[in-house]
């Protein structure tokens, strides 16, 4: 027996279609059902990739007593938070604000007009790890209901007050105006590494997250500054990463964070956005560094991203589940006897490198992870490099056959806007680290399946998802801002002022229809839509940057391209808002931070002119310029005010410019170099 969700698209919605519990997707039905009965909503939010939302289905979902009272009392409601990250942000907002803590799966209880009144994450069958059992919860909640409906819907007005009032959290509005100092950038590293961990990389203690954004600020911070602290931290942060079990040492790819504190022991399940951000911060570290782990945990990433989450038609899938056959970890775990016996002679040497102990290293069995690089463990033991490295790569594939032979996690194949524009950029950033063609193809490729699947009808409208040739739900703001961003930064690995077109269509989009005229953010829905309770403003920068932030970054770059002051000033003044919340609390607004950074030390324009110039752009792109607008042209081309008055011959012409005033044009990258660290030094 099937419910309603048999007939929705998303992987998570489909693995309750069987349940007992008669479940609804979130729409028009569901809800007129609830206010025509007068019954209270239980809407449970997850995603596919989700361990503890797998546990509480399994454990009460499909338990028939439970569903037999789910039903009669409440209408129930299932959601993927990743094709409503509307909904999502709202109700867990209030969860909160209900209990101070959050997690998936969040089951929130709704009076019949959608306000939420209680809630919590997961709740185990029998009272357990102090949490009550889900049956005592939903008995508890019907009998308060019924008994205590005043209470209730107060506690929902309160609660939805809470909502709307959060939107203004950590604005200053006098501050708007000012300026980003060096001094104030000073304050915010000085922040972060109060919670650096000096010893295991990241920061805080476990469960420890990558925090991509905190180690990209470190790494722009140093470009600026050269406070080699800075850069010892950002690099100890990754190397231990790599290393680490969260990093899957045979097939690629990272997992979404660490159990614990040293990176062994991740929740197994891979995300595109996690993968996404990591590969644009390691590009970024390898521009830096030039080192060569690097460069081949890039390529290898990539070659999993490629291999496991692309579509046919070259769109990126959202996820890869943590658990298999109902096991956490066991598609990507090991047991020693099994290594052995594969590997051989080789085994031994194997094991040593990659930890792999007898009776296990995590639960019984290993995870494979390692404490240096090939290199050091050859000089430590005595060994040729050359050999051990091509012994470690015939164990590495030789494990990976066979794991290709267990049963696979499940494969999250919706395709998300806003993540594979994240991915578009972190192709676009390879392929700026490395020069390899492949990755600059496969931006071009991935952005020519956004444009062609994803579009509305309308000029500006995108959809936020798509799954078996559907495309469904009005896109969000964190969408267009990354799609803006993702197009931004083809252009500039291309020189195609094709995509500097379609900026400033959706630029113009997001300002109509997205904008809080009083404050110059932006609401996470668009102006149109109604099946939500408020319209929320996200600021923070969680598990990927904030639309806000993106939007800063977009209008200021947008702003130059075309010479829209208003647009410049804009973000700016986003910023400014804000500055003293991101100054205390960088950690939690990461591009916030990397943005101000920028903005307090200047940002160069750089104009690329010339018939034959694609082996200078592409040593141009190779430089770390923190933030920097850049645009190259063969010719001449009035749309753009950067591109006025230039030089267009057959050898290729740099200009440094800033607010369009350039200096003399040069025809040498170490020239370019040396204007940018010494701006005041350079007469032409």
């Amino acid at each position: 027996m099937a419910n309603r969700l048999i007939h929705e698209s998303s992987p998570y919605l489909a693995q309750h279609a069987h349940n007992p519990v008669d479940w609804y997707p979130w729409g028009e039905e569901a809800l007129e059902r609830a206010v025509k009965e007068d019954k209270p909503i239980l809407v449970s939010i997850g995603y596919a990739a989700c361990h503890w939302c797998h546990v509480m289905e399994r454990e009460s979902f499909e338990d028939a007593a439970v569903a037999a009272v789910m039903n009669e009392y409440f209408i129930n409601i299932k959601i993927d938070r990743e094709e409503r990250p509307d909904l999502d942000h709202i109700y867990m907002d209030a969860l909160q604000a209900m209990t101070g803590s959050g997690g998936w799966p969040l089951n929130v209880f709704l009076t019949p007009d959608k306000k939420p009144f209680y809630g919590g994450t997961y709740f185990p069958p029998s009272a357990a790890y102090n949490r009550a059992s889900w049956m005592d919860v939903l008995l508890s909640v019907t009998q308060a209901f019924r008994e205590k409906r005043a209470a209730i819907n107060e506690q929902a007005e309160n609660l939805t007050r809470h909502i709307l009032s959060s939107n203004d959290f950590g604005q200053q509005p006098g501050a708007a105006d000012d300026a980003f100092s060096k001094e104030e950038m000073d304050a915010a590293f000085a922040q972060i590494m109060k919670t650096a961990d000096r010893s295991r990389g990241g920061f805080g203690r476990a469960p420890k997250f990558p925090q991509t954004f905190t180690i990209r600020f470190l790494l722009h911070y140093y470009a600026f500054t050269s406070n080699q602290e800075a850069l010892d931290q950002a690099c100890l942060s990754l190397d231990k990463m790599i290393f680490g079990g969260i990093y899957d040492q045979l097939g690629g790819g990272f997992a979404r964070y660490s159990t614990d504190e040293y990176w062994l022991a991740p929740h197994f399940e891979k995300m595109l956005y996690d993968n996404a951000l990591l590969t644009i911060t390691l590009s970024e570290a390898y521009q830096i560094t030039a080192k060569p782990l690097y460069l081949q945990t890039v390529m290898h990433t990539l070659d999993f991203v490629e291999r496991e989450l692309r579509s046919t038609e070259n769109g990126f899938y959202a996820a890869l589940d943590a658990d298999s056959e109902g096991v956490e970890g066991k598609f990507y775990t090991w047991d020693k006897k099994e290594i052995d016996e594969l590997l051989g002679p080789q085994a031994g040497l194997f094991n040593e490198y990659y930890q792999v102990e007898p009776g296990g290293n995590w639960e019984h069995v290993n995870i494979l992870h390692r404490t240096q690089g090939e290199d050091d463990f050859a000089v430590a033991k005595n060994l040729d490099p050359a050999w051990l490295k091509e012994t470690l790569q015939k164990g590495r594939e030789t494990l990976l056959a066979r794991r290709s032979q267990r049963i696979r996690p499940l494969l999250d194949d919706k395709i998300l806007l806003g993540w594979n524009s994240l991915m578009n950029i972190a192709y676009s950033k390879a392929y700026a680290a490395t020069g390899m063609e492949k990755y600059r193809e496969m931006a071009i490729a991935n952005m020519d399946f956004l444009l062609s699947r994803l579009q509305g009808v309308e000029e500006g409208d995108f959809f936020h998802s798509f799954k078996d040739g559907i495309s469904k739900y009005p896109a969000f703001l964190d969408d267009y801002a990354l799609l803006i961003q993702a197009l931004i930064h083809l252009q500039e690995v291309t020189g195609n002022p094709a995509w500097l077109q379609k900026v400033k269509t959706l630029v113009k989009y997001v300002i109509t229809h997205f904008s809080e005229p009083e404050t110059g953010y932006f609401y996470f829905t668009n102006d149109r839509q109604k099946d939500v309770i408020v319209r929320k403003k996200e600021l923070f920068d969680s598990a990927v940057p904030s639309g806000n932030s993106l939007m800063a970054w977009n209008l200021y770059y947008a702003g130059v391209i075309f010479d829209i002051p208003a647009w410049r000033q804009r973000a700016v003044k986003m910023g400014g808002a804000i500055k003293q919340t991101v100054q205390k609390y960088p950690g939690s607004f990461g591009n916030w931070a990397t943005f101000m950074l920028s903005v307090s030390y200047g940002i160069p324009e750089i104009v690329l002119t010339g018939k034959n110039y694609d082996n200078i752009l592409k040593e141009i792109l190779r430089i770390f310029i923190p933030f920097r607008i850049f645009q190259s042209s063969p010719a001449e081309n009035s749309e753009f005010p950067l591109l006025a008055g230039k030089s267009f011959s057959l050898s290729p012409k740099i200009y440094l410019c800033k607010n369009f005033t350039c200096q003399s044009p040069v025809t040498e990258v170490d020239k370019l170099r040396y204007m940018l660290e010494s701006p005041n030094k350079y007469n032409g």
